[in-house]
C-alpha cells in the first residue's frame, strides 16, 4: 500500500476510551473511518466509529481479522499488550510503531532511553526487593517516589517515601512488583509539548501547556504556560529529539518539571527542565488544541498515520482546559449554557471518583 490513505480509508484504533474515542471524531471529519478494538464492551470510542471488535488484547485471531479489515493502526493508551502491537505491526503499518511502546511501558526503560539521549531526567534507581530499595534510598535521598515500573496512571502504583523507615510499607504498597525509585524534584511548575511527526520525518510542536494536578490527576491545562521564552524552546526542542530518536509516527506528549536553577546549584537565575515521563499518544494536556488551534492534536495524530501532511499546530486563542473528574461532569447543563466554556463529554454512561467524564475549554483571549 502506498504511504498516503485516501478519503475512504479506516484506521484500526487499539483501545476505546475517550482519546480513541475523540481520534475517531476528528478521522470522521477528514472522511476517515475507524474501527476500535477493546475488551470493554462499553467503551466510548464504539458510539463514534464506524466499526468495533470486542475482544481481549491477547486474542491472536480476533487481532488478526482486526488488522485485515483496516489499512493502518495506531494504539489511544500506552498499556495496550507490546506483543499485541509487534504482531500486528507484521501486518499492517503501525503508527507509533512497537518501540514507543516497549520504551514507554517500563518507567525504567524510559528514564535510560531519555538519558541515553542525553536528556535530563530526575534521579533514579531500579528497585527489585528490599534490600535494592533500600539501597536506592541510599543513593537517592528521602523524600522520594517509589512506583511500579509497569502499569500504573493517574497516581496509581507509586507511594511517596518521607524516610527509610517506609520502605517495607511502600514495597507492600505495590505488591512488591519491580519498581524504580525517583528522586523528589522541586519542580516550580509542570509543563508539556504536544508534538508529532509525520512519515516522511517532519515534526511541529504545539504551544507549552502549564500543567495543574489534583490528587495527582491532570485538573487543569493552560497556554500559554508561565515560562520564560528560551524554556519553552528547550522543551520543544527536546520534544523533537525524543520523536526523532524513536523514529516516530503520530502525537506524542511529554511532561517536565520546571526547576529553578538555584536548585541545582547554579548562579544563572533561569529555569532548567527536567524530563518526566513521555506518552507515545494524544495527551490530556493537549486537550486545549480542539478550541485554540485550527487543527488539533487529535486530528494531526490521524493526519500523521494517515500519511497526510501535518496541519498548522499555531494557537489563535489563550485556553484553559479544565478536566471533568466524577461528580464534576453533572453540572453539564450549566457548563453548556456559559458563553465561555467549550464543552466536551465523552459518553461515560456511570460517573465514578476520578473518573475522567469529560473536559471544559475555556478561552481567555
Amino acid at each position: 500500500m502506498t504511504e498516503t490513505l485516501a478519503p475512504g480509508s479506516k484506521i484500526g484504533i487499539l483501545g476505546g476510551g475517550q482519546l480513541g474515542r475523540m481520534l475517531a471524531v476528528a478521522a470522521a471529519e477528514l472522511g476517515l473511518k475507524c474501527h476500535i478494538f477493546c475488551p470493554d464492551p462499553e467503551s466510548p470510542a464504539f458510539d463514534v466509529a464506524a466499526a468495533q471488535t470486542v475482544a481481549g488484547y491477547d486474542d491472536a485471531q480476533a487481532l488478526e481479522r482486526f488488522a485485515g479489515s483496516v489499512d493502518a493502526l495506531t494504539y489511544e493508551f500506552e498499556n495496550v499488550d507490546l506483543g499485541a502491537a509487534q504482531l500486528l505491526a507484521g501486518m499492517r503499518p503501525l503508527r507509533p510503531g512497537a518501540r514507543a511502546l516497549e520504551v514507554s511501558q517500563d518507567r525504567l526503560a524510559e528514564k535510560e532511553f531519555l538519558t541515553g539521549c542525553g536528556i535530563s531526567v530526575g534521579g533514579f534507581q531500579p528497585v527489585d526487593d528490599l534490600a535494592g530499595l533500600q539501597q536506592a534510598m541510599d543513593a537517592i535521598g528521602a523524600p522520594a517516589i517509589l512506583k511500579t515500573r509497569r502499569l500504573g496512571y493517574d497516581g496509581k502504583g507509586q507511594v511517596r517515601l518521607e524516610h527509610a523507615d517506609d520502605a517495607a510499607a511502600a514495597l507492600e504498597a505495590i505488591g512488591h512488583a519491580p519498581a524504580i525509585l525517583e528522586a523528589f524534584v522541586p519542580f516550580r511548575c509542570e509543563i508539556s509539548v504536544i508534538g508529532v511527526r509525520d512519515v516522511y520525518g517532519a515534526c511541529a510542536c504545539y504551544a507549552v501547556t502549564e500543567n495543574v494536578h489534583r490528587n495527582h490527576i491532570l485538573a487543569t491545562s493552560t497556554v500559554p504556560a508561565s515560562i520564560g521564552a528560551a524554556t519553552a524552546e528547550m522543551a520543544r526542542a527536546t520534544a523533537l529529539t525524543i520523536m526523532n530518536e524513536l523514529d516516530y509516527v503520530g502525537v506524542m506528549g511529554i511532561e517536565f518539571f520546571v526547576v529553578d536553577d538555584q536548585h541545582d546549584g547554579s548562579d544563572a537565575g533561569g529555569e532548567s527542565l527536567l524530563v518526566n515521563e513521555i506518552a507515545p499518544r494524544v495527551h490530556n494536556s493537549g486537550h486545549w488544541t480542539q478550541d485554540g488551534c485550527a487543527v488539533s492534536q487529535f486530528e494531526n495524530h490521524i493526519r500523521a498515520v494517515a500519511g497526510w501532511p501535518l496541519g498548522p499546530t499555531e494557537r489563535h486563542c489563550d485556553v484553559v482546559m479544565t478536566n471533568l473528574i466524577g461528580d464534576d461532569a453533572a453540572g453539564w447543563n450549566d457548563l453548556a449554557g456559559d458563553p465561555g466554556a467549550r464543552l466536551h463529554l465523552y459518553g461515560k454512561r456511570e460517573i465514578r471518583p476520578g473518573r475522567k467524564m469529560g473536559h471544559v475549554n475555556r478561552i481567555t483571549t
